[in-house]
């Protein structure tokens, strides 16, 4: 055993620190896109119908998702920091797509290379931030990674907007995807370093189950497991449609560029600055009880969503529904985490971010298909209700 190798925060703050700014820099490439894309797609494209304006969260949603998997793998494979590297040199070509795309299939293809983009780099980030502090301090590793990723989410998608409303929808807010894949892919490269070594000095924890088939056991047979990762996926199902419905209703009811892009900013700010709080409290409390909270406290919110149009109730809700996922996000890492061996639990990482990224994909279809065949206010509506079941399945199965 290396005695020179020190899990914890506090031994391993430098680093630490780079990858939390790394992570900040991911979340950034997504928040290109929260706020202006209904009206870069109509404006540019033409493009009205909700199920092809949707396509774009689909075809992000499914590689993130399959990246996701192969991360769990290939990080054991390739090494941490490579396979981060990889993941940013997929995101040198999106903003270049959507500058100068001239067909909506670009548009796609510029998402399918985010995707990738983020199920490498994000995921890569994660596992490295879970070598590095060992079992204790998960929650608050979590939190850090999350709340760097989402506050950076929620800065950029308010800034894009602002940048929209005063200048033009395109190309200027795209200008922003080169400056932050390019110091993102710099920091991987001469700052970050691998850290698989703390991974292979983390000693078995007795009070872990046996798994046999990791994918099957996360997915559907381990109750703990299954029921966090479906939890995941209806998390980002919810969070797909607020992604691409939510502007579009406000852009349908004449709200501007900047107004949108501070209610659609404020939910991911939230969502990430309230991480800093409930990741340490998921290495403290129950895992059950924060998700089963957060779950029904969005399903509650989204439902509302459909009913209202005064642009503080949108701000007021905004903010809650930032709360109630900031309860969740880090709870779902540090309880897959702390249920599996250190031999298999970047698999079961990958399974469960498989799993949860597939969300974006099955939300984006699923709201789409209803928002076109009955309207925006009942797709909005079935995807609150599918949260609030959710939620009850946490209640119910979770042990």
């Amino acid at each position: 055993m290396n005695k020179s190798i020190i899990h914890g925060l506090k031994a391993n703050w430098q680093q630490f620190l780079i990858l939390v700014l790394i992570n900040a820099f991911v979340g950034g490439m997504v928040g290109l896109e929260r706020t202006i894309f209904p009206e870069f797609a109509e404006s540019e494209f033409g493009v009205k119908s909700s199920t092809a304006f949707l396509s774009f969260i689909l075809a992000f949603g499914i590689t993130k998702a399959i990246a996701n998997y192969f991360t769990g793998r290939l990080s054991n494979k390739l090494g941490r920091k490579k396979l981060l590297i990889i993941g940013w040199l997929f995101a040198i070509p999106v903003p270049l797509i959507l500058i100068f795309a001239n067909q909506w299939y670009l548009v796609v293809v510029a998402n399918i290379f985010l995707g990738i983009n983020q199920g490498l780099a994000w995921s890569s980030t994660v596992i490295m931030k879970i070598d590095l502090v060992g079992q204790k301090e998960r929650g608050l590793a979590m939190g850090f990674n999350e709340a760097a990723g989402y506050l950076a989410v929620g800065v950029v998608a308010f800034l894009t907007g602002y940048i929209a409303n005063h200048y033009a929808v395109t190309p200027y807010p795209f200008y922003l995807g080169i400056g932050i894949a390019v110091m993102g892919l710099l920091m991987s490269l001469f700052l970050a370093k691998d850290t698989s070594k703390f991974a292979d000095q983390e000693k078995p924890e007795p009070t872990h189950t046996h798994q046999g088939n990791i994918f099957v056991e996360t997915s559907f047979k381990n109750r703990t497991l299954s029921s966090v990762t479906q939890a995941g996926l209806v998390n980002n199902l919810n969070d797909g449609m607020v992604w691409g419905l939510l502007p579009a209703l406000l852009f349908s009811m004449d709200y501007n560029s900047e107004q949108t892009g501070l209610i659609t900013a404020l939910y991911p700010a939230i969502w990430g600055i309230g991480q800093l709080f409930t990741g340490k409290m998921a290495d403290v409390f129950s895992h059950k009880k924060m998700l089963f909270y957060g779950m029904g406290l969005q399903g509650l919110v989204i439902v509302l969503f459909g009913f209202i149009q005064e642009y503080y109730l949108f701000v007021t809700l905004s903010i809650l529904l930032g709360i109630g996922t900031a309860l969740v996000y880090p709870t779902f890492l540090t309880a897959i985490a702390n249920n599996t061996k250190p031999v298999q639990r970047a698999e079961s990482i990958g399974v469960f971010r498989l799993w949860r990224d597939m969300g974006y994909a099955i939300g984006a279809l699923l709201s789409g298909v209803i928002a076109d065949y009955m309207g925006m206010n009942y797709s909005i509506l079935a995807i609150g209700v599918l949260t609030i079941l959710s939620s009850l399945i946490i209640k119910f199965r979770m042990p």
